[in-house]
């Protein structure tokens, strides 16, 4: 059985490292191979990857690095409501999903992430 989440109360000497440690081991396990074999099928890869350097900031609110894990875990999980695979329609859902996301915490995401994601980006091949 596989599990997307895990809730728990976060621990109050070390909170940010207790409560998002497994979803980040989710994302930092498949995200950026699934995000380079993907990368020219989907037209937010950049913002996709800001995201992610935002979320893996230390700097970050853990709110803000709550919402863009849960909206990572989402992409990288292959189980989602349309598979991956249908041509045209397998990252609709992602793309909604990570829309909102990246929407709703936007101003957080700086200038150092889409650096990051461009210079990823260009040397992909």
């Amino acid at each position: 059985m596989m599990r997307f989440f895990q809730f728990r109360r976060p621990d109050p000497n070390n909170p940010e490292n207790e409560l998002l440690s497994d979803d980040e081991k989710v994302v930092e396990k498949g995200f950026l191979r699934k995000l380079k074999r993907v990368a020219a099928k989907i037209t937010f890869a950049e913002k996709l990857l800001a995201a992610y350097y935002c979320a893996i900031d230390a700097g970050t609110p853990l709110k803000v690095r709550g919402i863009l894990m849960a909206a990572l875990a989402y992409f990288v999980v292959p189980a989602d409501l349309i598979p991956d695979f249908l041509v045209g329609f397998g990252y609709t859902d992602d793309i909604s999903v990570l829309i909102a996301a990246i929407t709703s915490v936007n101003q957080h995401v700086k200038d150092e992430h889409v650096e990051k994601a461009r210079k990823l980006l260009e040397s992909l091949p």
